[in-house]
């Protein structure tokens, strides 16, 4: 399995810094990735080099997870990895300030800001009969025994027993919670619709998404101000995918009034040519874009359903925070939204409001069998088309 990333790159979190060239200029990072990249194998101290099991990334770093027997984590980007011993370390979990770690018999949270020798916050993992968190294996982070675990301090929250959570997904103010029956839980922040209660009232605690019982999902993904989950369908090797949240630049994937005014303006741009020497007026335009009011979305405060591709299930669903990004089940990826720093994998600055396919990969006969979005980047794991099938 190969690592590839795209995106925002300012901290090296993607690529490294290129060496200083033999004109003597400075070492510089490439800001912004816009085709997918294959990730450096990591080394570790013994100059041996290692797989990579698991991604999680923020704003300014990515924390990598060794895939072997002795697995430790690896941190690129912004600051260097603080004073922990990750030796057997089973997940990971990043934020802007914190990391957190997960050992067979304890969690740690690292305050990635301060150069600390001992945990902000620890607890030890025992056995919990009654415990609200149903994980099949271990700790699936940012979950924990009995509830959760944030960037902030206190940083450990309660969670009901009744809810049995089996994943939780972090936006950038809201919280998304996938049961074991499949139900979808939220709360936090929700001024955009990305609780998905037809609303934009904020909740304080753990509340149903009620469009969407009797449809048991099978993952949960949220971003800044948008959310996304994927039905589990019996017997099928992937689902349909649901978004709410916000739309301002298009990461539902469905239209958006910002992203039609770019491409009018930029048409215009192209052209050279002003709007009365082109034979439209201001109000011209105005009317054009009244012609499309109907069609465009802003906030989506209900669970709508997004038919990436017509041939094809969604298996993975990661969300950044203003884009989207999807696996199909015949191992394609998709992104679309908020372009500005390639973050969509398609060699252009381009935002967009519509799935499209990074063609990359295909192009490599290659298949994407998992996708990490971070802020303002996207990870993705592929491997060789004929290894899919040996």
């Amino acid at each position: 399995m190969r690592w590839f990333g795209f995106g925002f790159n300012a901290f090296g979190q993607i690529c490294a810094q290129k060496e200083k060239s033999d004109e003597g200029e400075a070492n510089t990072t490439e800001v912004k990735i816009i085709s997918p990249t294959e990730l450096s194998t990591t080394v570790d101290g013994s100059g041996c080099s290692f797989k990579t099991r698991k991604i999680q990334a923020s704003w300014s770093r990515r924390v990598s997870l060794r895939g072997d027997g002795d697995r430790c984590v690896f941190l690129a980007g912004f600051k260097s990895f603080p004073s922990a011993e990750s030796s057997g370390c089973t997940d990971a979990f990043i934020s802007e300030s914190h990391l957190t770690l997960a050992f067979q018999d304890r969690i740690e949270t690292w305050n990635l800001q301060e150069e600390d020798k001992t945990p902000s916050w620890n607890m030890e993992i025992s056995a919990q009969p009654e415990s609200s968190v149903s994980l099949p294996a271990g700790v699936n982070l940012p979950l924990a025994p009995g509830g959760y675990i944030t960037s902030k301090p206190p940083f450990y929250y309660h969670l009901s027993a009744q809810l049995k959570a089996k994943s939780l997904a972090l936006g950038g103010g809201h919280a998304v919670l996938l049961t074991a029956a499949g139900d979808v839980y939220t709360w936090g922040l929700g001024s955009h619709g990305q609780l998905g209660h037809g609303g934009l009232a904020s909740e304080e605690k753990p509340r149903v998404v009620e469009a969407l019982c009797g449809m048991p999902m099978s993952s949960v993904a949220s971003g800044g101000w948008h959310s996304a989950c994927i039905s589990d369908i019996f017997l099928t090797e992937g689902g349909d995918l649901y978004v709410w949240g916000w739309n301002e630049s298009g990461q539902l994937g469905l239209p958006s009034r910002g992203l039609w005014r770019a491409s009018q303006h930029k048409s215009s741009q192209q052209s050279g040519e002003k709007p009365e020497e082109s034979g439209t007026s201001l109000d011209g335009e105005q009317q054009e874009e009244d012609k499309h009011e109907e069609v465009f979305i802003s906030i989506q405060a209900f669970p709508a359903l997004l038919d990436v591709s017509q041939s094809c299930e969604i298996q993975k669903v990661s969300c950044g925070s203003r884009h989207t990004a999807v696996v199909t089940n015949t191992g394609d990826l998709y992104t679309w939204g908020w372009g500005e720093y390639g973050q969509l994998g398609h060699q252009t600055l381009m935002s967009s409001d519509e799935p499209q396919r990074v063609e990359f990969f295909k192009d490599e006969q290659m298949r994407v069998i998992d996708v990490v979005c971070g802020t303002w980047n996207t990870f993705a794991a592929a491997i060789k088309k004929d290894d899919a099938y040996s």
